[in-house]
């Protein structure tokens, strides 16, 4: 396609996303209004289906597909992080300085990081009831390991973070979301509709249908995918550097 035709294909396309969203923002509720009728429904969808946190409801109930697509460019992300900062052949792996720290310090990550962990372990478990989930939870437990490179050394964190194992977390935890979309379709119902389990009791663990199994995938894939995002940047900032005569 030459150049013009490239423009064409812009001022179209943007001349459509302009007219959708034109027509959308003049049906708009006032601002500052008492109606809401966006947050009623997000509110009354979340309580039919059981789900406390309306939030998590709306991430892995309502819009599960968009938060797919959000899992997926993070999953991406790592790919291609994990391609671009190989070791290449002009490149040599050299045993990491030990960092200097203060004991204080050093204690006071060295009992920081079970709780850090339990915290984050918690809050992605619990992210159908109350504020939460596997993003935040997932970021909480990669960070909550990375402690011990402060409280010990690089080599202690090297010894619990076997990167080729939490690379297979994060394809894991990204498979998971798709399987489980999938697996509605098995039973004649919509990709990632909320039809695949019972609902349950409200406030409970086992409450939100499939919304626990999606936030426990995702709180996998996303801690798996900060934890091998991490060990790429910090081997090539303490471990690898270039071959010299």
């Amino acid at each position: 396609m030459n150049t013009t035709g490239r423009r064409w294909t812009v001022a179209v396309g943007a001349t459509g996303i302009a007219a959708l969203l034109g027509a959308a923002c003049f049906r708009l509720p006032g601002f500052g209004g008492d109606v809401h009728p966006y947050g009623e429904r997000a509110v009354r969808a979340a309580l039919s289906h059981r789900t406390a946190n309306v939030v998590s409801s709306v991430n892995f109930d309502q819009r599960a597909f968009d938060t797919l697509g959000e899992e997926s460019i993070l999953f991406g992300a790592v790919l291609g992080t994990v391609v671009l900062l190989r070791q290449t052949r002009d490149e040599r792996t050299v045993a990491p300085e030990p960092l200097r720290v203060a004991s204080r310090p050093r204690r006071y990550a060295l009992l920081a990081l079970p709780v850090t962990v339990l915290v984050g372990l918690y809050v992605v478990a619990h992210g159908q009831l109350s504020p939460g989930g596997g993003f935040q939870g997932g970021v909480v437990v990669a960070t909550g390991l990375h402690l011990l490179y402060i409280a010990v050394d690089y080599r202690a964190l090297e010894a619990i973070r076997p990167v080729p194992l939490y690379e297979f977390g994060d394809a894991a935890g990204e498979a998971a979301y798709l399987l489980i979309g999938a697996a509605g379709l098995a039973f004649g119902s919509a990709y990632l509709a909320n039809t695949l389990l019972p609902y349950g009791t409200f406030n409970t663990l086992a409450s939100g249908g499939i919304v626990p199994l999606l936030n426990a995938a995702i709180g996998v894939e996303v801690a798996c995918a900060v934890v091998v995002l991490l060990a790429q940047f910090l081997d090539q900032a303490l471990e690898i550097e270039e071959n010299r005569p």
